[in-house]
């Protein structure tokens, strides 16, 4: 199956000669939802920018829809159509002073009609529910709010393929379980969806795969199943075990709980052992 956006054997190098990634390679499958797991500097985030075209490989090639890319100026904007990027920090990407015309300048770029701007830009502020905010000032939006606003400004581009670096970073509980779920419902409508993270217990209930990085190489890849209880490999990448599914594995072991299914939550652990016990 051909990989909707790979990096083959990249190497980055900043200006001080250190690198951000060695030998990397990664394969991002179209219609799946995508765990990016390392610790600080494991290169999760100069991953992201080399798929959106921002940085360019020393080494090694970054292929779109199985070819190697073009990073001529048309191949460069024709890779941003199909690939956005929200970054950790939402003030880095604002760049309006309202809403609405924050959400349409990507549109207006493209040198879309005002019919179509408009139905893209209603479309995306629904997606992520700030549609009664269109015409709020940007600087009068809690922290959250701005990150729904930047999420808005990429889904404007209807883009292929969504790239989101540490998205819950900054973001309280209930504003967690708020894009959580806006995730999945972007990922349900079609977008595929790659986030940095370093919580694996949301990657463990989210994603179907997991790409788990170390020392700016992706050093396991594969189905979130697969991986998540590989503690020795989940473990170079500075992660442990995802609570759920360490807490299923010791509870299955003295019979209080059946092994399948494995639990994706601590939330859907705790019915199965009320069910259990009722």
């Amino acid at each position: 199956m051909t990989a909707l956006i790979e990096l083959r054997a990249v190497d980055h190098v900043y200006g001080d000669g250190g690198y951000g990634l060695r030998g990397c390679s990664l394969a991002i499958h179209a219609g799946r939802r995508h765990a990016l797991l390392g610790a600080n500097g494991a290169g999760k985030t100069t991953l992201l920018l080399h798929l959106n075209g921002l940085l360019r490989p020393a080494a090694g090639t970054l292929h779109w829809q199985g070819a190697p890319f073009d990073y001529s100026r048309a191949g460069l904007a024709a890779l941003r159509r199909q690939v956005g990027l929200v970054f950790q920090n939402p003030d880095r990407q604002l760049l309006s002073a309202h809403v609405e015309e924050d959400v349409s300048f990507g549109p207006l770029n493209l040198g879309l009609d005002e019919a179509t701007v408009r139905r893209r830009v209603a479309a995306a502020l629904d997606a992520v529910g700030m549609r009664e905010h269109a015409q709020r000032p940007v600087h009068h939006l809690s922290f959250g709010q701005k990150k729904r606003v930047c999420i808005a400004g990429v889904l404007a581009m209807e883009p292929a393929v969504l790239l989101l670096d540490e998205p819950m970073a900054g973001l309280d509980a209930p504003m967690q379980e708020e894009l959580e779920e806006l995730l999945g419902l972007l990922a349900a409508g079609g977008v595929t969806v790659v986030v940095s993270t370093h919580d694996i217990d949301f990657a463990w209930r989210w994603a179907d795969d997991f790409h788990l990085m170390a020392g700016g190489a992706c050093i396991g890849s594969g189905p979130a199943a697969a991986l998540a209880a590989q503690s020795e490999l989940l473990r170079a990448a500075g992660q442990r075990p995802p609570l759920a599914l360490a807490l299923h594995e010791q509870l299955a072991a003295r019979g209080i709980v059946p092994r399948e299914p494995v639990p994706r939550s601590v939330d859907a652990l705790l019915r199965t052992l009320n069910l259990e016990t009722a």
